[in-house]
C-alpha cells in the first residue's frame, strides 16, 4: 500500500445487526476490517450471534478497545474476564461473552472479524 487510506465508522461500509439487541458498523481499511460493536444491556453472544455463526462457541479472535460499558467474556476452559471502559484486550477464539450492568457495551475490534456476525447463505 502506497497511499493512506481512512474511513469513519460514523459512514460504515457495512452494518452488521444481531438477533437483537446490538450491531456491528464495519469499515475495511488496508485490506483490514475493523469493527465498531454496540451490544446493549441483555446481550450475549451465544443468544444474539450464535444463531447466526451457527458455532458453539464464537471462534473468532478479537483484538479490541473497549470504549464503554462492560462486558463479561467466559473462555471454553471456564476462566471469565470482565472487560471494561478504557481497556485493550486480545480475546483468542473459544468464548462466550455478555454484557454486564444497565449500560451499553460499545467496543472497536481490530481482530480477525471479517467474518464476524456475518451470515452465509
Amino acid at each position: 500500500m502506497d497511499t493512506m487510506e481512512r474511513k469513519s465508522l460514523d459512514q460504515p461500509d457495512e452494518t452488521r445487526k444481531f438477533e437483537g439487541l446490538g450491531w456491528a458498523d464495519i469499515v475495511t481499511v488496508g485490506g483490514k476490517a475493523v469493527a465498531r460493536g454496540h451490544f446493549q444491556p441483555g446481550w450475549r453472544w451465544s443468544v444474539n450471534v450464535k444463531p447466526i455463526a451457527g458455532t458453539e462457541l464464537c471462534e473468532v479472535s478479537h483484538l479490541i478497545y473497549c470504549l464503554e460499558g462492560t462486558m463479561r467474556v467466559t473462555m471454553k476452559d471456564g476462566s471469565v474476564h470482565e472487560v471494561t471502559k478504557g481497556d485493550a484486550v486480545a480475546v483468542p477464539p473459544g468464548h462466550d461473552a455478555e454484557v454486564i450492568g444497565h449500560d451499553a457495551c460499545v467496543m472497536v475490534d481490530f481482530g480477525e472479524i471479517g467474518e464476524y456476525a456475518l451470515r452465509h447463505l
